[in-house]
């Protein structure tokens, strides 16, 4: 069989993001099959956790600015080799060690919020490190992506994950002390950071552009903020539960308020990949037709398995985690419904088009539905009506979008979206969706 004509930026994108996925969900494996304590299990959660909340949203929003930029800079036009990628470098340098200093001085606060003694996080030390250079290293895969080294960025992924799975798991193995582990993860992102720096020296041009950050902060600015705005509103709906009930209805919402993870790292890695090809006005026609195209292939597969998993989730629940959480599944299966708005590629036309400032604008739509909804809504479902105000807020948002799109800029939806198989898998979804109901 030849493999080659599988092998393209989209499809090496999505078997990346879910060998990342596969390898942070082994690394919890194997730590509950190791001889620590959970408390030290936790800690290392709260650890993943401390590093993603300062740094999750201006990494999102920047990298997608870059696959809108790259090619097509204000500053820089489209010449092949120029300074975007040293300026960027720089600028996540900077951020990642920004973000680490306000971790540091915070950690009072922090440590209050996490219950910690001593107004100490522990491993202050080793989280520093890691903050410092996990967030630059995510570069290095929209570099092949942007390079179209589809291989070379599947040879990457398998490599450092592999070593990434050794050296934060073998350590606690044979030593049974969490520090090593997470001086595993410093290491192999060192490591990542160190080729980074490789690239960078081989591949661009050496030279600080204050007109080009300005231009690239300019664009990144109101999709940073929408990031923000748009993970706020998890942690509003986990803090309205926590006010409204007691620690075990919390814990019951917070094991059922998740989308089917593989599902999210398989769309959004092809909407990445896809970004960088709006970017150009003569190619939008063409990039709007392989959207469609890419979506319908997509459609076939993750709606049949989003349906089978609704229907299923009753007895998948008790058997992941215990009896206790069964009614988490119907929390769940109500935000399953949100890969129906997952599938309207929206942004990703409007960040190739530079509109970031629409999809800002969208975003705070969402999130004051999205709050004003939960405070009404829990008052008459519950937790389950703060689920369906995510659901509503989300759709809301989206077909906003839609809306811009064809009244700014006259991109119908039936360019971007098959229609036909749209329309028949939503539908699918939600009846079985109702049909979830007689066996929960």
């Amino acid at each position: 069989m030849n493999l080659k004509k599988y092998i393209t930026n989209v499809s090496a994108l999505q078997f990346f993001q879910i060998v990342r996925f596969g390898v942070l969900l082994l690394i919890s494996i194997v730590l509950t099959k190791t001889k620590l304590r959970v408390g030290e299990i936790g800690v290392y959660e709260t650890f993943l956790l401390i590093a993603g909340s300062v740094s999750f949203f201006w990494i999102g929003g920047m990298l997608q600015s870059l696959l809108a930029v790259f090619k097509n800079s204000k500053t820089f036009g489209t010449s092949e080799k120029n300074p975007i990628l040293f300026n960027i470098f720089l600028l996540f340098t900077l951020i990642s060690f920004l973000s680490a200093v306000l971790v540091l001085v915070s950690q009072p606060f922090i440590s209050s919020l996490f219950s910690f003694h001593g107004n100490k996080i522990p491993y202050m030390r080793i989280l520093f490190m890691y903050i410092v250079v996990s967030g630059p290293v995510n570069l290095v895969e929209y570099f092949y992506l942007l390079k179209n080294k589809p291989k070379l960025l599947i040879i990457y992924g398998i490599i450092t994950f592999t070593l990434q799975l050794l050296c934060v798991t073998l350590p606690i193995i044979f030593t049974f002390d969490l520090a090593y582990g997470l001086y595993g993860f410093v290491f192999i992102n060192g490591l990542r950071y160190l080729w980074l720096i490789v690239l960078v020296y081989r591949y661009s041009e050496i030279k600080i552009s204050t007109t080009f950050l300005k231009e690239f902060l300019r664009l990144s600015s109101p999709l940073v903020l929408s990031i923000l705005l748009s993970g706020s509103a998890q942690y509003f709906d986990g803090f309205l539960v926590s006010y409204k009930y007691d620690e075990a209805t919390l814990a019951i919402f917070r094991y059922g308020a998740r989308e089917l993870p593989f599902i999210i790292l398989l769309l959004d890695a092809f909407g990445n990949a896809l970004t960088p090809r709006f970017s150009d006005p003569n190619n939008r026609k063409i990039a709007l037709s392989e959207l469609k195209t890419g979506t319908a292939k997509l459609m076939h597969i993750l709606f049949p398995v989003a349906i089978l998993i609704v229907l299923t989730s009753k007895y998948i629940y008790p058997i992941i985690f215990n009896q206790y959480f069964e009614s988490s599944a119907v929390i769940f299966n109500i935000y399953v419904l949100i890969i129906i708005t997952r599938f309207l590629f929206t942004r990703i036309i409007l960040i190739g088009i530079k509109e970031t400032k629409l999809i800002l604008k969208s975003s705070l739509i969402e999130i004051v539905i999205n709050i004003s909804l939960s405070l009404i809504l829990i008052q008459f479902w519950g937790i389950f009506g703060v689920a369906i105000a995510t659901v509503i807020s989300y759709l809301i948002e989206k077909l906003y979008l839609v809306i811009c799109l064809k009244s700014k800029h006259n991109i119908k939806p039936s360019e971007y979206i098959n229609l036909k198989y749209f329309s028949l898998y939503s539908l699918v979804l939600i009846i079985a969706f109702l049909l979830s109901f007689l066996l929960l």
